[in-house]
């Protein structure tokens, strides 16, 4: 896990975000599964990344509550975003760009120029925020979410 990026804190709403931690990963992968159902990480993978060099993962915590999270993982030049997800009950109240700028800016403290990030091609909503961001597509993956056969597209940003 890296240092607690800038952006992270308290805000109006009563969230903090804060590094996600192992007593975190139960609540982070129910939320995953509500989500992202058939395409949803196991714990296992949540555990691994937590544990990999060059990643931050974040939650965001109202009260005890985990209402979202997110990930990157930084190596030179590149990052990529692994993963941002926000309780339905929590989506809409701009949940999703604090985590997303939270993880820009590790990016960018970790010396990133650009970062990467793979969205649904159905999924509006988090095309919007992106690109919402800066982020712009560079490419289509054809059936990359299974099952399914949903197209990824993917965007990128300089920083």
């Amino acid at each position: 896990m890296s240092q607690t990026p800038a952006g992270t804190g308290t805000s109006s709403s009563g969230v903090v975000l804060t590094p996600a931690r192992w007593w975190h990963l139960q609540d982070v992968h129910r939320l995953e599964v509500d989500l992202f159902g058939p395409t949803a990480w196991s714990p296992e993978t949540f555990w691994g990344e937590l544990a990999a060099p060059g990643r931050t993962y974040l939650v965001a915590l109202g009260g005890e509550e985990v209402l979202g999270y997110g990930g990157l993982v930084v190596s030179g030049a590149d990052a990529d975003v692994q993963t941002i997800g926000v309780a339905r009950a929590a989506q809409g109240r701009g949940l999703g760009r604090r985590l997303l700028r939270a993880l820009l800016d590790a990016a960018r403290a970790a010396g990133a120029r650009h970062v990467l990030l793979e969205v649904r091609a159905d999924n509006e909503p988090a095309q919007a925020l992106y690109r919402s961001e800066g982020f712009e597509q560079i490419a289509r993956r054809a059936r990359y979410y299974q099952p399914g056969g949903v197209d990824a597209l993917v965007l990128r940003a300089r920083l």
